[in-house]
């Protein structure tokens, strides 16, 4: 498979603040890869500088084989918060019909009842309107941070079920920040996991190890495996907690 997305050497500063030093990462076109780290380790930033919408300290991106930014009509983004919803005079049909006709005939204009039809969704439900918009058009690439936010075990399991179906007809390249790799081990081709302004790509059985987290967070971890799943866990002296990625 060729290569979708390339990631070399890549640093992001924030202000004065190193967020990103050296991650590199190479994704085929058509691989699932989940993305994970605890809060603050620079997955949102990763993803905000392969759209082009932050500069890179060092390093470069490669998206399709062109800059950050010159493919984004061929990219579906579903961001992490979908608060956007409440302030909107659009039904969620019609949210998702804007971006599919609005450079076309512009957005389509509702009442007060029909805002408040989109007042009321429940949070699971406004993701399922983010996760509509961005997969509209058909997009060689789709990249997801927290869709299974808000989510009740079933119906994360649903859009799972989903967004892989769509990767297999399609071929569709898939970036899907979670913060629980269990829900993901039968899906993904490949882990980015992240911290330290670093980060680690390989295979789940690869990557989800205590001397390869441990590296990366430069403290003891331990990887906990029980029942087919994973739980990652530091130890600091006699206290052991589980590290709850966001």
């Amino acid at each position: 498979m060729a290569n979708g997305l390339s990631i070399t050497d890549v640093g992001v500063c924030l202000g004065r603040t190193q967020i990103l030093s050296t991650v590199t990462a190479e994704v085929k076109v058509g691989e699932f890869v989940g993305i994970f780290g605890p809060n603050g380790a620079g997955k949102s930033t990763l993803v905000k500088c392969i759209l082009g919408l932050l500069p890179l300290a060092s390093g470069r991106i490669s998206v399709f084989g062109s800059p950050p930014g010159r493919e984004n009509r061929h990219i579906g983004y579903m961001p992490q918060s979908q608060n956007n919803l409440e302030s909107t005079a659009l039904s969620a049909f019609s949210v998702v019909a804007a971006i599919a006709n609005g450079n076309r005939w512009g957005l389509p204009w509702c009442g007060m009842a029909l805002k408040n039809e989109v007042i009321v969704l429940s949070n699971g439900e406004r993701q399922c309107v983010a996760l509509a918009q961005a997969l509209l058009g058909k997009p060689r690439l789709l990249i997801l941070d927290e869709p299974l936010a808000n989510l009740d075990p079933h119906n994360q399991i649903l859009l799972i079920k989903c967004i892989q179906k769509i990767r297999k007809s399609a071929g569709t390249t898939v970036l899907f920040i979670a913060h629980d790799v269990n829900p993901l081990l039968d899906v993904m081709d490949q882990v980015l996991y992240m911290a330290g302004g670093t980060a680690t790509l390989g295979p789940v059985e690869k990557v989800f190890t205590s001397e390869v987290l441990s590296g990366l967070y430069r403290t003891k971890i331990h990887v906990i495996r029980a029942r087919g799943r994973i739980f990652v866990v530091s130890a600091e002296g006699n206290v052991t907690e589980t590290i709850r990625h966001a």
